[in-house]
């Protein structure tokens, strides 16, 4: 029997990939075949996501992936929170808008005098950030009903592109679990919340579990593109339930984080946490792929790098990340720090001068150079994984022996060292193509050529590089974690 081949695809907040995997002598052979910007546009102040073009993309990945003797299946992983909303036609009403656009801004203060932080919390588990699903589509509720009131479904972003690919409309869970509006107990949209905020409770598809198929290729696909009609799994849909598939670990209690635009730190719990202490801290209960509970921080990441690179860019400063990377560990250690979490961060643009600002604003020392602004950078991500993991341990009571990182930016060899010493604990780094990984074991695991997500893991391992980092400096950074906490006031 010839071996499956597995097409992935891929959305991270700056790009995307397709990924055509198969299994050989019981080992993942993974091959990038098509890599491509993830770019918003930005239209009279409204930051959307170029939806059609990154449509145009998967196009083009089928296209390149036939062109290489084909597949027999897909799935596709995206960021959460983000949405379409089809019409009565089945029509794409509008661009899906970013998580980043401003619009939100005040939101959730308006939805709180509805339904107080207590229980929308108790309800939903989730984190309480401005741009969750819930907080957009109250404002679409409130300030434009017009286009609320022509919506017949709402798909997030990877149902919106296996809608395009299949005809079927489904929300998946992983992915659903991100919105602010399902409960983590029943798995279901809470109509009490949209009742109260008014949503109508009649846009939201039939749920669609991790290894269910949305349905095959439709005849207008495969005539179009010259491929055949293949199932369109729902993978776990939202990127970092597949990355956290992809841990290598059959402990039943680890901790990780999924490293890239966002650095999401936690473990997976059989039940929700929905305690008080729970939504102060700031942790989120989101769907896992075997259906249990990703419970995790939500932490900024590397987008203050990425960010920071592309504003010396603009002035002409073209710089690598290697660079960038040597310029930090020879700026001075300890300096001055920041909250990467505060909202300042959150909009794209000139990062280094709201480092600056930030630094100003708390009294601290000013860093003048690029090396100087990313050590503070780097050190206090550092220090926010180490306040997350402490504050996991002990909502949890569960004690861990080593910090699993895996994802793009674990690469960022400065980034696992520092966190490494900043948390006391031994970092194994791998897999760096976490999330894309995921995705295609989670599509074997749907034929049935991979038993469970066990078998998975150790398939994902004898193949994976793995590297280790001990801790070696964590009395200095001991020393300065207090002040970091008094600073950014955790």
């Amino acid at each position: 029997m010839k071996n499956k081949k597995n097409l992935a695809f891929d959305f991270g907040a700056s790009s995307g990939r397709a990924v055509i995997a198969e299994m050989v002598n019981g080992k993942l052979e993974m091959t990038e075949i098509h890599r491509f910007p993830n770019e918003p546009v930005n239209i009279k102040g409204r930051l959307y996501w170029d939806i059609l073009r990154l449509f145009h993309e998967i196009k083009q990945g089928i296209v390149l992936a036939n062109q290489k003797g084909g597949f027999d299946s897909i799935g596709i992983d995206t960021w959460g929170v983000d949405f379409g909303l089809i019409d009565e036609f089945g029509e794409l009403l509008e661009n899906p808008v970013h998580y980043r656009d401003s619009r939100t801004k005040g939101i959730p203060a308006e939805v709180f005098e509805i339904i107080s932080q207590n229980e929308l919390y108790s309800k939903t588990g989730n984190q309480f950030m401005n741009f969750n699903t819930v907080y957009q589509l109250y404002y679409l509720s409130k300030y434009r009903p017009d286009t609320l009131n022509r919506v017949k479904t709402f798909l997030m972003i990877p149902d919106l592109f296996s809608f395009f690919l299949t005809g079927e409309k489904r929300l998946e869970y992983t992915n659903a679990s991100t919105t602010n509006l399902l409960n983590p107990n029943t798995k279901t949209i809470d109509n009490e919340i949209l009742k109260k905020l008014n949503i109508p409770q009649s846009i939201f598809p039939k749920m669609i579990m991790p290894g269910e198929s949305y349905g095959n290729l439709s005849a207008e696909i495969c005539d179009e593109l010259h491929c055949e009609s293949v199932p369109v799994f729902a993978v776990a849909t939202h990127d970092t339930a597949s990355a956290v598939a992809s841990v290598p670990t059959n402990e039943k209690d680890y901790a990780y984080i999924s490293c890239g635009t966002w650095s999401l730190l936690g473990t997976v719990i059989e039940e929700p946490l929905l305690t008080v202490e729970s939504a102060t801290i700031g942790f989120t209960n989101e769907g896992a792929s075997d259906g249990k509970i990703r419970y995790l921080k939500n932490i900024m990441g590397l987008w203050l790098i990425q960010q920071s690179r592309n504003e010396w860019k603009r002035q002409g400063l073209d710089v690598s990340f290697d660079e960038m990377e040597k310029q930090a560990v020879a700026a001075p250690a300890f300096s001055c720090f920041i909250n990467p979490d505060d909202d300042l961060f959150t909009p794209p643009g000139d990062m280094p001068s709201r480092v600056v600002e930030y630094c100003k604003k708390t009294d601290q020392n000013v860093p003048n150079s690029m090396g100087e602004i990313l050590r503070c950078i780097y050190e206090s991500l550092a220090f926010k994984y180490k306040y997350a993991i402490s504050s996991l341990e002990s909502l949890t009571d569960k004690k861990f022996g080593c910090l699993h990182m895996v994802g793009g930016g674990i690469k960022d060899e400065l980034l696992c060292r520092m966190t490494a010493d900043a948390c006391a604990i031994s970092v194994v780094a791998g897999p760096v193509e976490a999330t894309a990984t995921g995705n295609v074991v989670l599509q074997l695991m749907a034929f049935g050529d991979v038993k469970d997500l066990a078998s998975a893991r150790e398939v994902i391992k004898s193949g994976t590089v793995i590297k280790e980092y001990a801790p070696n400096n964590s009395t200095e950074w001991d020393k300065n974690y207090n002040r970091f906490l008094e600073i950014t006031q955790l």
